[in-house]
């Protein structure tokens, strides 16, 4: 198999950025250490000079090609034992609570760390193989950099009769998120077609006359100077979907890089203390907390929650300090 190369064209949006974080923002499905691995292993190069330390700050006109390896058959994806927080687990399905930075699947070169990786530790045969070698028993996934629920199939029947109901939209999804900005009404509804965007493959966006049919209901839980914590719930599920709805209305995601939530929220914070939060963050601050569904064998409607996760929680507890009342 050949190599496969992308090349990345730098605008004055990224100018300042280190090449390892832009590399992060515009890949979305690989680790910084997988990243910085091909940077120091000679795989980047920054205008046909390979690049010498991750840590490079990307200029106006940069071209950075990305060259990954040829990805490793996936008959040979190892079990890992890596911790997992399950909720729930029986002969049928399993639901767990994912840690942001964990990808579901592996994807673009990255065969390790991932979810489908501890699940193959945990289960051993026990999953599904409707979703093939690559994703056995992954019925729906979250990003990356999204934590929050996700349930798993242990049988074939189960995969199929999850799958029927996120088809349906009979599935409970429902998320919290901290924006920036705050939305002027309590509750609303974001209907707009997503589709992927021409000028960047990498990213979804809203279009009017094609793309997929696609509905968030968000409602406003909390007020802050130039930020406010949203509950969202989907009635349907599109790659990305919350993030492009949110920036669609002018209220992006905070600290997610891609669709502009980074950037806008370090530029709104108003303390150091707060900026410093925020860097920490390292991730967009979307959480998936309830997750609700019939089990596939029994037709008994279950429903979990997940609990605030402690980055997110750090940030609303800066955030509270300057409350709106």
């Amino acid at each position: 198999m050949k190599n496969e190369t992308t090349v990345y064209h730098i605008e004055k949006e990224h100018r300042g950025t280190r090449l390892d974080r832009f590399l992060i923002s515009a890949t979305q499905e690989m680790s910084r250490t997988y990243l910085q691995r091909l940077i120091r292993h000679g795989d980047v190069t920054v205008n046909d000079k390979v690049a010498k330390q991750p840590s490079y700050l990307l200029r106006d006109g940069d071209r950075v090609c990305l060259t990954l390896p040829p990805p490793r058959p996936l008959d040979t994806i190892e079990p890992e034992y890596i911790p997992l927080d399950i909720l729930h687990e029986d002969s049928y399905l399993l639901v767990l609570n994912k840690p942001a930075g964990m990808l579901v699947h592996p994807a673009n070169g990255v065969n390790d760390g991932t979810l489908v990786n501890a699940l193959l530790a945990h289960c051993r045969t026990d999953l599904s193989g409707i979703g093939g070698v690559e994703r056995p028993g992954i019925v729906h996934r979250l990003d990356k950099d999204t934590s929050g629920i996700l349930v798993v199939a242990k049988t074939d029947v189960a995969h199929r009769k999850l799958s029927a109901q996120f088809e349906r939209h009979s599935i409970t999804r429902q998320y919290v998120a901290v924006v920036c900005g705050t939305p002027t009404e309590v509750t609303g509804t974001i209907d707009a077609r997503i589709a992927r965007s021409r000028r960047d493959r990498r990213r979804m966006t809203t279009v009017k006359t094609h793309g997929r049919h696609a509905v968030t209901h968000y409602e406003v839980i909390e007020r802050y100077p130039q930020f406010a914590l949203v509950q969202l719930t989907l009635e349907t599920g599109r790659l990305h979907q919350i993030r492009v709805h949110l920036q669609h209305i002018g209220h992006p995601v905070a600290g997610d890089a891609v669709y502009g939530g980074e950037r806008r929220a370090l530029n709104d914070a108003d303390t150091a203390a707060l900026k410093q939060t925020l860097a920490q963050l390292k991730r967009q601050a979307l959480h998936a907390r309830l997750l609700g569904f019939e089990h596939p064998a029994t037709s008994e409607n279950l429903a979990f929650s997940a609990p605030m996760p402690k980055d997110m929680q750090m940030l609303l507890d800066a955030l509270k300090q300057k409350a709106v009342p």
